[in-house]
């Protein structure tokens, strides 16, 4: 019943850890993308939506915009700019609730559409395969595109890491391994053609002749429209299917299994000459550097049984996810819990009240049935944690301390490692929120780190002051005693 041929699995190497959690994804899974979605009223577009420095506005409140333009240059080595998802009027530069756990509020320009969606001209490239590999990621950075899985790290940056490290294998991330998520596998269904030639692009962009596309093995339909869209490039482009187990995503899950390096606990994948992009950002790479677009918009898995009628919308960045979710059909009385990514590693929102952004996959309303709600007992000892975690780590002595307040001592156990996966939790059967010992300990430790670099700094402006203090006394004292000396030597004169 298979199309192609399926790749083995007794082939690979064994699989560390990892969970079945529950997919929860029929409800989304069989709908086409939705592209119809109305413009908002307002867009606001958060300067700080990508791993590094925040963009620096270019435009001034009450300036007409043009879809496509620039509204907001990136800062620094690791930073990506801000374009308009449509056109209409810079309406004003407020602090907006941020996509965060923590929603406070962070530079936000707002956009007030003018329902024309008028583009600004676009640079088009006939043939992306003239270009050099340094334009491609010039283009790429000046597209403002991010890692769409979430990740949000600068691709431009990643893809001259790349080329300097002169990677062997390119990575395509086609997993989505997170229930209820369902835009990756739509897209790869929907616009494979496009996501191979945006890999294509980006294998001339790390001057690298290998990509690999790891697809979940509950995804026929996407493997087969990606081998097929694969086919005439097989020389270069190998769709690979990877078992349906959790966190199959994690970049050092995924390279392993399919390539069979292994990363170091303290590396990247580049230190072993593999760079790992996901599907969304291949698409998004291609349609920037074939037709000159930059990422303006996103598709989003809208779900959870809060949602009266889940789906995958294309929609712009910058729309406040409660426009999105009223316009799947919310209910929200019966929701108990907004989280924005899948609920295994994405960000518990407080209110629904924050607007999309480039690393957003997916918009969940959960009620309380979805919501498993229970006291943690004592640890039992059973070690289901250990066995269940992908990095190799060991949870319940990690936890144990971080109670315990020996927060170096857990970094011993390899806190730094943890990747927040949540699969620890997920199978202990005591119901000890593992992951969220870990998050906190982590968060702590940075804290007491900058706490520490902040008291270092201190003291040595302190020291800085007391040394710029006795110099100026020592000055001041040279300067004394040269007017005596002269006062005197004046005097000398006078007597003789």
């Amino acid at each position: 019943m298979w199309p192609f041929a399926l790749t083995t699995f007794w082939s690979r190497p064994k699989i560390r850890g990892g969970v079945h959690p529950e997919p929860r994804k029929e409800a989304t899974a069989g709908l086409s993308i939705d592209s119809d979605f109305p413009l908002p009223e307002k867009l606001y577009l958060s300067l700080q939506q990508h791993v590094g420095q925040p963009a620096e506005p270019v435009v001034r409140v009450g300036d007409r915009v043009r879809k496509g333009q620039l509204l907001a240059a990136g800062q620094g080595n690791i930073s990506a700019p801000v374009h308009a998802p449509t056109s209409g009027i810079v309406f004003d530069l407020m602090d907006f609730p941020a996509a965060h756990p923590s929603a406070l509020p962070t530079p936000t320009l707002v956009l007030e559409p003018d329902g024309e969606d008028q583009w600004l001209e676009v640079l088009d490239a006939a043939d992306p395969f003239s270009l050099s590999p340094e334009e491609i990621a010039r283009r790429v950075g000046a597209a403002g595109i991010v890692g769409m899985g979430g990740a949000a790290f600068p691709s431009a940056v990643k893809l001259n890491l790349g080329r300097r490290n002169r990677i062997e294998t390119l990575l395509i991330n086609g997993g989505e391994c997170e229930p209820y998520l369902t835009c990756d596998d739509r897209l790869m269904r929907e616009r494979a053609a496009d996501i191979v030639d945006g890999i294509r692009i980006m294998l001339r962009a790390l001057e690298c002749s290998r990509a690999i596309v790891g697809i979940e093995d509950n995804k026929p339909e996407a493997y087969a429209a990606m081998c097929e869209a694969a086919g005439p490039f097989a020389d270069a482009v190998e769709v690979a299917l990877v078992p349906s187990l959790y966190p199959m995503g994690w970049d050092k899950q995924l390279i392993g299994y399919l390539t069979g390096k292994e990363v170091p606990a303290d590396g990247r994948s580049a230190d072993v000459g593999v760079l790992m992009h996901n599907v969304a950002t291949a698409y998004a790479i291609q349609q920037a550097i074939r037709f000159g677009k930059p990422l303006i918009s996103r598709v989003v898995t809208v779900s959870g049984k809060a949602v009266g009628t889940p789906r995958n919308v294309e929609a712009p960045i910058g729309t406040p996810l409660a426009d999105l979710l009223a316009y799947c059909g919310l209910e929200p009385e019966t929701a108990t819990r907004y989280i924005m990514g899948g609920p295994m590693m994405g960000d518990v929102l407080p209110h629904p009240n924050v607007p999309l952004v480039k690393g957003a996959c997916g918009i969940l309303a959960l009620t309380d049935a979805e919501v498993a709600a229970s006291d943690a007992k004592a640890c039992i000892r059973c070690s289901r944690c250990v066995a269940a975690c992908p990095a190799g780590l060991m949870p319940l002595e990690m936890m144990t301390r971080i109670r315990a307040g020996q927060l170096e001592s857990a970094v011993g156990y390899g806190l730094k490692d943890c990747i927040s996966c949540g699969s620890c939790s997920y199978v202990c059967p005591s119901e000890i929120p593992l992951v969220q010992y870990f998050k906190y300990a982590s968060s702590e430790l940075i804290a007491r780190q900058q706490a520490q670099l902040k008291a270092e700094q201190t003291k040595r402006l302190a020291e800085e002051k007391q040394e710029r203090i006795a110099r100026y006394k020592a000055e001041q004292a040279a300067l004394a005693a040269a007017r005596r000396a002269k006062s005197q030597q004046r005097k000398a004169e006078e007597a003789a």
